[in-house]
């Protein structure tokens, strides 16, 4: 079978397609990636051996210049053109498509030529783009058990699939805590200015001080916040870059971070309790935490009711009940087997 996977513009998009990639690749289907020029680099190193990979023209229409927003519709709309050409001389079987505006111009030349299309959704509430592309698709698959946004007209099948993340994850999936008072603090890649502001703080305000935390954070902030540990005599590790996150979080008892897709479905795939602080201008990220929190996995703060003070009392009951952290982790823990599954609905 032929399947055309098409990824989107950020990490979050490529990484669950190139895994879906190799696993088709691995039960014989002949796979082509297509990319735009943000991710060529990414999809070039991490693509899976026999996998080819085709360029397509595409950014974000989200920017506020008009003229931004004018010449992005023109890019899709130029590779969607390129794209109907192509698939009249060599159509493929199945689209997959991950999302982001570089999949629009597949999903909707795959719709001309009728050609079976699943997409893919990973937050818990449906991206502009996605929302866009719904209308030519026959199956949407998602990363959270509910979706919010999706249009009441919508045909598309929905099919939980969850997400997939890297082996790594899925190695770890189900490791038992550490019970060693371990907080990692993450902002993702760019680290998060309130996590910063807020979380030392809160520590201070602690009157168990032997927990043991790993801050991650923005380059230019590392040495405001050793100095600030070691003054207060907190044990910590401050650093601008985790190399291994999926051995850092089983590392960790408790976690402290952003609500993108990626970040949840990794601490539910290993299965650790976390306190979660979506971007306060994403709605996806607030879609996710809430997802996260029903589980009964950990906590959903808001930006402006996460305090050093909530922090402080927060931690401190936590910390002192290591079982009820242990039941946290247990509820936060979700099998993934989203690859499997991914592969299975789109061969079937």
């Amino acid at each position: 079978m032929k399947i055309w996977i098409a990824t989107g513009g950020t990490g979050g998009h490529v990484f669950p397609a190139l895994s879906v990639a190799s696993e088709l690749l691995s039960r014989g289907h002949r796979v082509t990636i297509s990319r735009d020029g943000r991710v060529k680099k990414m999809v070039r190193d991490g693509a899976p051996h026999g996998a080819r990979i085709a360029a397509v023209w595409a950014s974000g229409v989200g920017a506020k210049n008009r003229w931004h927003q004018i010449c992005a519709l023109a890019q899709i709309g130029v590779s969607a053109a390129w794209l109907a050409v192509r698939f009249m001389f060599s159509r493929p079987d199945r689209v997959v498509a991950f999302g982001g505006y570089a999949s629009v111009p597949v999903v909707f030349a795959a719709h001309l030529w009728h050609v079976p299309t699943f997409l893919h959704e990973q937050n818990a509430a449906i991206g502009r783009a996605n929302k866009f592309a719904l209308r030519w698709v026959r199956t949407l698959m998602t990363s959270f058990p509910t979706v919010d946004g999706i249009p009441s007209g919508a045909t598309a099948q929905i099919v939980y699939t969850g997400l997939p993340v890297r082996r790594e994850f899925m190695a770890a999936s189900g490791a038992p805590l550490p019970n060693e008072m371990r907080l990692l603090v993450t902002g993702g890649s760019l680290g998060a200015q309130i996590l910063d502001d807020v979380v030392p703080g809160a520590i201070v305000q602690m009157k168990n001080k032997k927990i043991f935390v790993t801050h991650q954070t923005r380059p230019e902030n590392v040495a405001r916040l050793q100095k600030f540990y070691a003054a207060n005599k907190i044990h910590a590790n401050v650093l601008s870059f985790i190399h291994d996150m999926a051995d850092t979080i089983v590392n960790s008892d408790l976690v402290i971070g952003r609500s993108g897709a990626s970040t949840v479905i990794e601490l539910e795939t290993i299965g650790r309790p976390a306190i979660l602080v979506p971007l306060n201008i994403n709605p996806d990220q607030a879609a996710n935490a809430a997802s996260f929190a029903r589980l009964g996995g950990g906590f959903n703060v808001p930006q402006d009711q996460f305090t050093p003070r909530w922090l402080a009392a927060t931690l401190t009951e936590l910390f002192d009940n290591p079982s009820r952290l242990a039941k946290m982790a247990a509820k936060a823990h979700v099998p993934n087997n989203a690859v499997q599954i991914i592969a299975d609905t789109v061969t079937k």
